[in-house]
């Protein structure tokens, strides 16, 4: 053989190999590692050696209070169903997991199938073309998760477009008593006969429902967000009326803000809104439907992926709701206790003045004052590092123990599409930024 020809040979081979070496590459896209804050990814096994594909932050884009167990599922549970749950994101990434709960269940919750896409269409159960990963939990295809508890999912390998519908869906084959689930979710999923959680086309899933279950996050990882900011809140955070399936609770427009304007840090938004929710109070119930501020905070706010600020709206519920709170004080000093949890880790706290509710079935003046009572410390600084002046922006300046018309739902509490925008407008971006404040 001549040198030439030995380099033809040569080179031939060294093609062959990269082609080979390319082909073993695409056969590991399909999960990556997780972690918490500025990882990579991996190959097709959490523990995989291969090397590494993308790195990014994990940062929330989605998620939902786990708030009590649903009514009318205690024996049964959802077995031999498929649920197909529909979520609306806040930000995008490369990659996705998730988070099932058994919170609120009295027996092992049995998931054997589980899978997440791309949704086709807004509020649709079919998945985007090509999009459909299958979700494992340690390396398995299906999790045992015990009454109390949750689960994360390994990482998969997917590219999540923010401000765009995801599909999460679940099957478990075996009874599973209550049901963990938010009944307030102002969004359509899905359930369907039988173990379908791999079908894209969405036509088995024939009945609709109204609540979020099992499902109470979707993390992604990011090369663009920095973070996320926590919504800690009530009714008023949940979005309760406004339009189903439009997107247009207050945390939705604050995170198109985050996402679009100059100078705005980068952040995931994650609603922890429970209509209802109070600062000091418990529901019913072991554990509690809906679970104080106080007793859900670590889990709903400060355990939540690339938490970097926390956004508290709570404390009308106190006020109104059997056993009413009279004292402003005692509320007050619940929501610095929240901060002062916060602070300890390191983070940022913006706090929402009450807005006015005259002319609701719960209204009387006498708390009225205690709303004011409320108002005042916070607008003091001696709540919150900073504030979000919701009061001022929604009431009517006439008269401003109510809301103004075009931004009242109607049940002069809640606000309509237009008070949610304005509250979210109304929200200074630059507060998430920066230092906490002094202990309070």
């Amino acid at each position: 053989m001549t040198r030439r020809h030995g380099y033809v040979l040569l080179a031939a081979l060294v093609a062959v190999a990269v082609v080979i070496s390319a082909a073993i590459y695409v056969g590991f896209s399909g999960v990556l590692k997780s972690g918490d804050d500025n990882v990579q990814a991996s190959g097709a096994h959490p523990r995989s050696s291969a090397a590494p594909a993308s790195t990014g932050t994990w940062a929330g884009s989605w998620s939902a209070a786990p708030a009590g167990a649903e009514p009318g599922t205690e024996t049964n549970g959802f077995s031999g169903r498929s649920i197909r749950n529909v979520v609306h994101t806040s930000i995008g990434g490369t990659g996705a997991r998730v988070t099932l709960s058994n919170l609120y269940g009295q027996q092992p919750l049995s998931i054997t199938h589980a899978s997440i896409a791309v949704a086709s269409a807004p509020n649709n159960p079919t998945a985007l073309a090509g999009t459909l990963r299958r979700l494992t939990f340690s390396g398995n295809t299906s999790v045992v998760i015990a009454a109390g508890s949750q689960v994360v999912s390994d990482a998969v390998r997917l590219r999540v477009p923010g401000d765009s519908d995801m599909l999460v869906t679940t099957y478990s084959p075996t009874p599973s008593g209550p049901v963990t689930y938010h009944p307030q979710a102002r969004q359509m999923s899905y359930v369907a006969s039988g173990d379908v959680v791999e079908d894209p086309t969405g036509t088995r899933y024939t009945e609709q429902s109204p609540y979020w279950r099992y499902l109470t996050a979707l993390d992604v990882l990011s090369n663009e967000a920095a973070g996320t900011v926590v919504v800690l809140g009530d009714s008023l955070t949940d979005g309760i009326t406004s339009t189903m399936g439009a997107n247009r609770r207050w945390t939705d427009v604050l995170a198109d803000r985050l996402s679009t304007e100059s100078g705005a840090p980068r952040y995931g938004v994650v609603n922890q809104g429970i209509s209802g929710n109070r600062v000091l109070s418990d529901g019913l119930g072991r554990p509690a439907n809906n679970p104080s501020g106080l007793s859900r905070f670590g889990r709903d706010a400060l355990d939540r992926s690339g938490v970097r600020a926390v956004v508290i709206d709570l404390g009308i519920n106190d006020i109104l709701r059997n056993p009413q709170q009279t004292d402003p004080n005692k509320i007050t000093e619940g929501l610095r206790e929240l901060v002062r949890q916060a602070h300890a880790r390191g983070l940022r706290v913006v706090g929402a003045t009450l807005m006015p509710f005259q002319g609701h079935r719960g209204y009387e003046p006498r708390l009225e004052v205690v709303r004011q009572g409320v108002n005042e410390q916070i607008r003091a600084g001696k709540v919150f590092d900073s504030y979000v002046d919701f009061d001022r922006a929604l009431r009517d300046p006439y008269n401003p123990r109510k809301l103004l018309p075009q931004f009242d739902s109607g049940d002069h509490l809640h606000p309509s599409d237009a008070g949610y925008r304005k509250m979210a407008e109304s929200f200074d971006l630059t507060s998430l930024k920066g230092s906490t404040g002094a202990e309070l």
